[in-house]
């Protein structure tokens, strides 16, 4: 949803679009991020050295409220964090890496087919739909993998230093030189 139609809700609910209101707007649809609040207040205080936490966390539930912005939590990646996006048109996934916390959005049609498939099977109608999935990045899957080797050559480099004592115990090899 663009901030222009924000601005347009906000002022249909009789609420005021102050200055600092429509900072926090602009900053939570424009960022290219997903935003918590303690991050969005950092933004906002490099361009509003005046603005206070309160307002933050004020304008948030306000943004709530009136159904014009998203609270995720983006499978608790960063703990209990709530992160924040613009209400958007289209439904979308998010799709996060456990490791890094990238965070991607996917549009397209098999959302929209899950969609009908669950009301369909169900005889439910669907009001707002949240998609997560969470997994490993392609970088962080090769990180992952050298790990694995790493750990692997280790634990074979351990046992190689460690043989049978005769009975049946293992002890480390006194090697002679």
């Amino acid at each position: 949803m663009a901030v222009d139609s924000i601005k347009g809700s906000l002022k249909e609910k009789g609420v005021r679009l102050t200055r600092q209101r429509e900072l926090l707007l602009e900053l939570i649809d424009k960022s290219g991020e997903h935003l918590d609040a303690e991050r969005l207040f950092q933004l906002a205080k490099l361009r509003d050295p005046k603005l206070n936490r309160v307002t933050v966390y004020r304008t948030l539930k306000l943004l709530k409220q009136g159904g014009l912005v998203d609270e995720l939590d983006l499978m608790h990646y960063g703990g209990d964090q709530h992160y924040y996006e613009t209400r958007m048109k289209q439904e979308h996934a998010h799709v996060i890496c456990l490791r890094c916390g990238k965070v991607e959005e996917f549009f397209g049609e098999p959302l929209q087919r899950l969609r009908r498939q669950i009301e369909s099977h169900f005889g439910f109608h669907i009001l707002l739909a949240r998609t997560e999935v969470g997994g490993y990045c392609s970088h962080c899957q090769s990180l992952r993998a050298r790990e694995m080797e790493q750990a692997a050559r280790e634990v074979a480099a351990e046992q190689a230093v460690m043989e049978p004592d005769g009975l049946g115990h293992r002890s480390r090899s006194k090697r002679t030189a």
